[in-house]
């Protein structure tokens, strides 16, 4: 190709081969969609993304979302192509055991990925995310003459995308927030994996998107001049997000199967793809990109220009605004403050001195209220249970009434919320939290399970934990739910029974790295545990003896959460029966778990197989506590409607029944 000068065409074709050819060799894959998204990927990357694919993870860069993950091999050459650190070979080994090109774009496997990608729907939610992050960012350090924060985000989705209800949740809040930053390219094909959609998906999408407050524009999504014009259109709309409906053609260049669903989620086949490069004009053999079109791809130059340029304007910041540029780095890299922990510290011993009695609910809004003043990066909100999850604490602005502000009213939208939460997480420079009643997580479960494959730093608060709540009965009573949370890898779960525990799950929350926290708390008020400097201390390994007796134990129970007072009450009992019983709290299992071996054996000796655990939740779980030779006083059924008092009495949440149970040991 010397000599001659590169098409858009070629530019574009260079991503359908790739995505076809890599497809073909795994033998499994989607071709279609980066087949039929290629033009509007050529037009967007080449001449409007501001990326640095030297440093993927520059601050001010475009954020660039493929929600319709499937179609990975679309960002895969994308990726490839323009510099990343993602050599062709990878690309052959699309799909394969340790390669960096899985079969769903994954967040820290890849480099430029920005988040994990294949559960439809949550991408385009990430995105909404990245840009509220971006827009309460910049309103909180944009200074005149100083745009520090200043980015777009850009979304390819597909019809599953749209067809999913968290589309409905997000795009709707992203209307009303007026996220004009956010830019979202529809790729109108027509077809999911059972044929054409007009049997199942007559939405109209155009008045939908309207109707929410979105700028919509329609194009040929193969013409790069409507493209061209309509990115520009969008980026012109400051006070709207903008839906780019994008009508294209499946598996593009495919001259036999174009257009249908056989192209949509397997390989084309080697006679099609050989039909696909004759049809392209593309005479290269697989894996091969003339050096001519990869040049005119490489984004290596002007991504380090532009973050050159920024960073020169960051200098200038910093001499004009050195406290605000001080935090926003601190922030973006993120750092607490240097004064966090003395802080938070002194804050659990007043909370152990007050002896208070609260709702672990309560306690934790108490302790939201000193986070607040202490970490300006904290931002988060609830699914429309703000006084009941104590989610919005004093000084909380929420940015719906002020740009530079805080809190975010979710609304009813629990699984968009969730997902929104991840995406403020990615975007960088805040610490987010949200909050709704434990049985909710059900409708967000797989935005929670999203946060910890990604490991994201978010803090999920669960009210209302247990059939304690009472009279709304089993459909808001959760049983399984802690133990779902427990398993779920990288997932750390506390589950504290008063305001110290409480403080210390917050301090837990904030510090933590690998994963999101959740924070399981009370309805009801739940009495203050006396405990010993060194107890208090122990709180932070996960589990710690809260009552022991004189010498070796013969018992050992466990408790969590509102349990622990019933079993501690048991627990005295018992010793005054003359039985040598131990009261372990365990308000987080998973960081007991990760103490040292001696630390263990000294709260739970392995010699000590006469061990009962107490908990609202499903018994199953602490069987692995408990052994074959324990019991569980626990939930093996739904709860029932009826005043909480009553219900633990009926399943057998009393002092009396707990000694009964551990009783039951001995004979």
């Amino acid at each position: 190709m010397s000599g001659q000068e590169v098409t858009r065409k070629q530019r574009a074709d260079a991503i359908r081969v790739l995505s076809m050819d890599a497809v073909q060799k795994a033998n499994s894959g989607h071709p279609g969609a980066p087949m039929g998204m290629a033009d509007i990927a050529e037009v967007l990357w080449n001449d409007f993304l501001v990326h640095n694919p030297t440093n993927p993870h520059w601050f001010n860069r475009d954020r660039f979302v493929l929600s319709n993950g499937h179609g990975s091999m679309l960002i895969y050459s994308l990726l490839h192509l323009t510099g990343y650190d993602l050599p062709i070979e990878e690309l052959a080994n699309f799909r394969q055991l340790h390669s960096k090109t899985p079969g769903h774009p994954e967040y820290g496997m890849t480099p430029g990925v920005e988040t994990t990608t294949g559960p439809l729907g949550q991408g385009l939610a990430n995105g909404v995310g990245m840009a509220l992050a971006e827009k309460t960012l910049a309103a909180q350090f944009n200074r005149e003459g100083h745009r520090v924060v200043d980015h777009h985000t850009y979304v390819f989705a597909g019809d599953g995308c749209l067809m999913e209800g968290i589309s409905h949740e997000v795009c709707s809040l992203a209307g009303t927030l007026k996220l004009g930053k956010l830019i979202v390219f529809y790729d109108d094909n027509g077809i999911s994996i059972d044929g054409e959609i007009d049997q199942w998906f007559t939405d109209d999408t155009t008045g939908r998107f309207e109707a929410y407050g979105w700028q919509v524009l329609g194009i040929n999504g193969h013409d790069p001049q409507q493209i061209g014009d309509a990115i520009r259109q969008a980026r012109a709309e400051h006070e709207s997000p903008t839906l780019i409906r994008c009508r294209t053609v499946i598996g593009f260049g495919a001259p036999h199967k174009q257009g249908t669903a056989a192209t949509h989620g397997s390989p084309l086949g080697p006679e099609e793809v050989a039909a696909a490069r004759q049809e392209l004009g593309w005479d290269y053999e697989p894996f091969v990109i003339p050096a001519a079109i990869k040049q005119s791809w490489d984004a290596t130059g002007r991504g380090a220009q532009a973050e050159a340029a920024w960073k020169e304007l960051l200098v200038q910041y910093e001499e004009e605004r050195p406290d605000l540029a001080l935090e926003l780095v601190r922030r973006v890299k993120g750092e607490v403050p240097s004064d966090f922990v003395t802080q938070i510290d002194a804050f659990i011993a007043s909370c152990q001195a007050s002896g208070e009695k609260l709702a672990t609910r309560q306690a934790s809004k108490k302790c939201l209220d000193k986070l607040g003043s202490w970490l300006p990066e904290l931002i988060g909100g609830s699914a429309d249970l703000a006084g009941s999850n104590g989610a919005q604490w004093d000084g909380s602005t929420p940015i719906s009434e002020q740009p530079d502000g805080n809190y975010i009213y979710y609304g009813v939208r629990e699984f968009g919320m969730t997902a929104i939460t991840n995406g403020i997480a990615l975007h960088g420079g805040f610490l987010p939290y949200c909050a709704t009643f434990l049985i909710f997580m059900e409708y967000a479960r797989n935005a929670v399970r999203m946060a910890c494959l990604m490991k994201q730093h978010t803090v999920l608060v669960y009210t209302h934990d247990s059939i304690g709540q009472g009279e709304d009965g089993p459909t808001h009573q959760p049983v399984e739910q802690l133990a779902n949370l427990r398993m779920t890898p990288n997932m750390s779960v506390w589950r504290p029974c008063d305001v110290a525990e409480t403080a210390v799950a917050w301090k837990a929350a904030v510090l933590r790295t690998g994963g999101p926290t959740a924070l399981v708390l009370s309805r009801q008020g739940l009495p203050h545990q006396q405990r010993s400097p060194e107890q208090l201390q122990n709180i932070a390994r996960g589990g710690y003896i809260l009552l022991d007796c004189q010498g070796e134990p013969e018992l050992i129970l466990i408790a969590t959460g509102s349990e622990v007072e019933i079993t501690r009450q048991a627990t005295e009992k018992l010793q005054e029966q003359g039985i040598q019983a131990r009261l372990v709290a365990m308000p987080s299992v998973d960081a007991f778990e990760a103490q040292d071996g001696d630390y263990r054996e000294s709260v739970l000796p392995a010699a000590v197989r006469r061990r009962v655990a107490v908990e609202t939740g499903i018994a199953d779980y602490w069987r692995k506590l408990v052994g074959l030779d324990g019991k569980v006083v626990g939930m093996t059924t739904f709860g029932e409607s009826a005043p909480g008092p009553q219900l633990m009495e009926s399943f057998g949440f009393t002092v009396d029944n707990v000694i009964s149970v551990a009783r039951s040991l001995q004979d």
